[in-house]
């Protein structure tokens, strides 16, 4: 446990990549297994500990601390295992060793929900202030310390001389301790083997594109197809030892959501991987991406749901065919093997994702702000803008930048007045970060502002000062660790908020909800009462949700 609290440590102030990992080779190099590949799930996300959660971190420490100094440390610190690893209050190392990682989290895999408190207890009074923190982040599962999945499978691939894609493709048929993947990586055993007959293949992610690419970029070399507002899925089928046919339906980072799904797995052909986007059709038509949240993230579904939120999939892609890896072959082919084997399967439940004809960017650009004359139709409310692919482009694991481009449609801007604001999280734990902001509405005695939504980025390091400072100086209230801020017609910041969607919401008096709300830019120049009205926003929402 201290080896590896040490390595949370110095991966939490090390601010360039380069170095985060070198120090996880490094600590792959001196570690043993089981130690090392314990590590590596905690930091890949892999470990989930059912009857350890935060709720119960908090209960211990109020019950060993003053709740009142503890909850006042929180909203200053702004990280919950930090706060705590501060304020216990425990005499640490008393003739008592700190427990290894591998024994950590077996008891926090199998110790029951009654006996886990004093566990816990007892693991904080034993450690110092770095190994509670980092018993903590292991047990929350919120790290925080700068390291992605793929840079840690990207140090596992620097063990040897394989390379990240190496480690992507084998990586979802494993389990922790992964100790058959580091032999392979240190060139001591075999490629570990996948023998699951509908296994996910690692996706491929495309570049947002900017106007300065497009001068380097030869448009005769690329296809578009439409990018709809949905959850990105990968389809997989095959045949088991038994005969059997497999279908399986996986989330963009190899999630098995199938059994979520039901009414789409039965759709899903038995001999080929398919990628595409999951969606909610209804008469024809795709519905917007608020009515595809009725349907996500849970673990069953009801038949009433099923009938009236009936699950789709759009492909753009396949991966393997009839036993066989396409992914090598170029776009322009597997487009053509994709065109024919949806044909051929013909189900109402998939179907392919039109390409968008262009000739040159400006065509394109056309398509992209007008989808519903370009080849749409009905469904351009849930279009999310276009891809670019390149026609001789292989489907890679990972972010390469060149062959796919994502362009999206350009965001919905209003402007809106800052109502309240409230401390941030980790770095930012010290300032005002986190912003609600409202619009004008028509009240009995005159115009009144009703939230529309919460935004904590999108702004610069230095505009974050001048808004942390204006919430200091122009604090009207406060209720807890929010700050209510001067905002009237006359006296108030203006924002400029950018967000990709709106949908309406029981859940907010606002009657509306954002998706992706971001500070766009300050507006230093505009007084609060020529912010926008609430009407101005409705008007935002799609055609089929505005009545």
């Amino acid at each position: 446990m201290k080896a590896f609290a040490e390595l949370l440590d110095r991966l939490a102030y090390e601010p360039r990549r380069n170095g985060k990992l070198r120090l996880l080779i490094t600590y792959f190099q001196q570690t043993p297994d089981p130690e090392r590949g314990i590590a590596l799930a905690a930091i890949t996300g892999g470990l989930d500990f059912k009857n350890a959660k935060p709720a119960l971190i908090r209960g211990l420490v109020e019950a060993h601390t003053d709740p009142v100094l503890f909850r006042l440390s929180y909203d200053y610190v702004g990280d919950m295992s930090e706060t705590v690893a501060l304020i216990w209050p425990a005499d640490h190392g008393v003739n008592t060793p700190p427990p290894a990682l591998e024994d950590v989290v077996d008891a926090l895999a199998t110790t029951g929900k009654a006996e886990m408190p004093a566990l816990i207890t007892r693991w904080l009074d034993t450690l110092d202030e770095t190994g509670r923190w980092a018993l903590l982040k292991l047990i929350t599962g919120g790290l925080r310390i700068g390291v992605s999945a793929r840079l840690a499978k990207t140090a596992v691939a620097g063990l040897g001389d394989l390379k990240p894609n190496d480690i992507e493709e084998v990586w979802h048929g494993l389990l922790p301790p992964y100790e058959g993947l580091f032999a392979w990586a240190e060139g001591r055993g075999e490629r570990p083997e996948n023998d699951d007959p509908a296994p996910f293949a690692p996706a491929m992610l495309a570049h947002p594109i900017e106007d300065g690419d497009f001068d380097k970029l030869d448009a005769s070399e690329f296809l578009a197809e439409w990018k709809w507002d949905g959850i990105r899925v990968q389809a997989a089928g095959g045949t088991g030892q038994d005969g059997a046919s497999v279908q399986r339906l996986y989330s963009r980072t190899g999630d098995d959501i199938s059994r979520a799904f039901p009414d789409l797995i039965e759709a899903l052909p038995a001999n080929a991987t398919l990628d595409g986007e999951l969606l909610v059709l209804i008469d024809g038509r795709v519905q917007t991406f608020n009515t595809l949240q009725q349907r996500l993230n849970r673990k069953t579904v009801s038949k009433k749901l099923l009938e009236s939120h009936p699950a789709h999939m759009r492909a753009y892609d396949v991966l393997r065919l009839d036993g066989e890896d396409v992914r090598a072959l170029p776009f322009v082919k597997r487009r053509a093997l994709l065109e024919d084997f949806i044909s051929k399967h013909d189900h109402p439940r998939l179907d392919i994702s039109p390409m968008v004809p262009f000739e040159d960017w400006q065509t394109l650009g056309e398509a992209r702000g007008d989808p519903a004359s370009h080849g749409a139709g009905e469904d351009a409310d849930a279009v999310e803008g276009v891809m670019i692919k390149r026609a001789d482009s292989a489907y890679v694991p990972g972010r390469p930048k060149g062959p796919w481009w994502k362009w999206k449609r350009d965001p919905m801007l209003i402007d809106a007045v800052l109502m309240y604001a409230q401390r941030g999280h980790g770095k930012r734990s010290s300032l005002y970060s986190d912003y609600t902001f409202g619009v004008w509405k028509p009240g009995e005695d005159g115009p009144l502002l009703v939230p529309v939504g919460k935004a904590y980025f999108g702004f610069t390091d230095e505009e974050l000062k001048k808004i942390d400072s204006f919430v200091r100086k122009h604090t009207v209230n406060r209720f807890g660790p929010v700050r209510e801020v001067v905002h009237g017609e006359d006296a108030g910041m203006v924002f400029e908020v950018a967000f990709e969607g709106l949908q309406r919401s029981t859940r907010h008096k606002s009657g509306v909800a954002m998706r992706f709300p971001r500070i766009s830019r300050l507006r230093w120049d505009k007084p609060p009462r020529e912010a926008d009205t609430l009407e101005t926003v409705m008007a935002l929402l799609p055609e089929s949700e505005r009545h």
